[in-house]
């Protein structure tokens, strides 16, 4: 097997393993916030056990730690509204709301970046509308608090990647993360004093519960992560920009496989899950042509890919 044939099937798996953070963030029964604290304290514990990850941190510049610290802010924003979106919902509707992610990017990278959206870019996010649409009207009408939850989880995933592709450079990808999954571990505790007794942050998982965040901490977080980094050096960012675009379909069909929960949900959902995938799926190659056009002169490579946020 060639080294670029076994980054392929790589990376798939860490997509595959990916899907599985929204059906345990169902099977996992406490609420979002503790779920979230116990992933990203987990996380960082075991980031903290690796020598590696000091060394490239104290290597860091104080300014740049304090950025990755923000940027780890709204990762948490992200994963409290995700888990959210499926504790209101299910996982199916959740993964959904992922998709839009990218259209999400197209919109805020380049109001970042300060140059005017691509006419393709905007043409695409409309075009998603429809099967926004189609997804609202084929949930029942208890899941839509969870459609929206999950619409808001996505933009902030659209700006912490945008941000995190600006910010990340040359820096130690593991540091960077071990930064950011200590920012939440550490930001949600003091929360826990602005909000009900019934949303502490900080409790005792059943013996249940404690074994899937340690399977959705390690299995599903870190251990995908590490692999990709390893693929991602034999794959273009297009190809790793399609493999990741496949996380919501992964989801939803082991949601149906493990939960059953198509019972749930009517074709119109699942047709507007199509239509959405579709317009995802076509926009690694409207971004490719329109950055080759851009960058004729400059010789660049393939846009970057988006980053991971699940």
């Amino acid at each position: 097997m060639t080294p670029h044939s076994r980054a392929w099937l790589q990376i798939h798996a860490c997509v595959v393993l990916w899907g599985f953070t929204a059906i345990l963030g169902r099977m996992i029964t406490m609420p979002a916030l503790p779920l979230v604290w116990w992933r990203m304290l987990l996380v960082t514990i075991a980031l903290a056990a690796w020598p590696p990850v000091w060394r490239d941190l104290r290597r860091m510049p104080p300014r740049l730690v304090a950025v990755y610290l923000g940027i780890g802010v709204l990762v948490t924003l992200h994963w409290i509204t995700f888990y959210g979106s499926i504790k209101l919902s299910n996982a199916s509707v959740a993964a959904t709301c992922m998709a839009l992610t990218p259209v999400f990017v197209s919109i805020i990278e380049p109001s970042l970046a300060r140059r005017r959206p691509h006419l393709a870019e905007v043409g695409m996010s409309l075009a998603v509308l429809p099967g926004v649409a189609l997804v609202v009207g084929g949930t029942p009408a208890g899941m839509r608090t969870g459609i929206a939850v999950g619409a808001v989880s996505a933009l902030l995933a659209g700006i912490f990647s945008s941000l995190n592709k600006r910010a990340i450079g040359s820096s130690p990808a593991l540091a960077v993360t071990g930064l950011q999954m200590a920012a939440g571990a550490l930001l949600l505790p003091p929360l826990a004093w602005l909000l009900p007794a019934a949303e502490r942050v900080v409790v005792q998982p059943s013996a249940h519960d404690a074994a899937l965040l340690v399977v959705l901490a390690l299995a599903c977080t870190l251990f995908p992560y590490a692999l990709a980094l390893v693929a991602l050096r034999y794959l273009s960012a297009f190809e790793t920009t399609l493999a990741v675009n496949l996380e919501p379909v992964y989801a939803i069909a082991l949601a149906i496989v493990l939960l059953n929960e198509q019972r749930d949900l009517e074709p119109g959902f699942y047709l507007g899950v199509a239509l959405i995938m579709g317009i995802v799926f076509s926009h690694p190659w409207v971004s490719r042509r329109w950055g080759r056009r851009a960058t004729q002169t400059a010789g660049s490579k393939d846009p970057a890919p988006r980053p991971f946020v699940s």
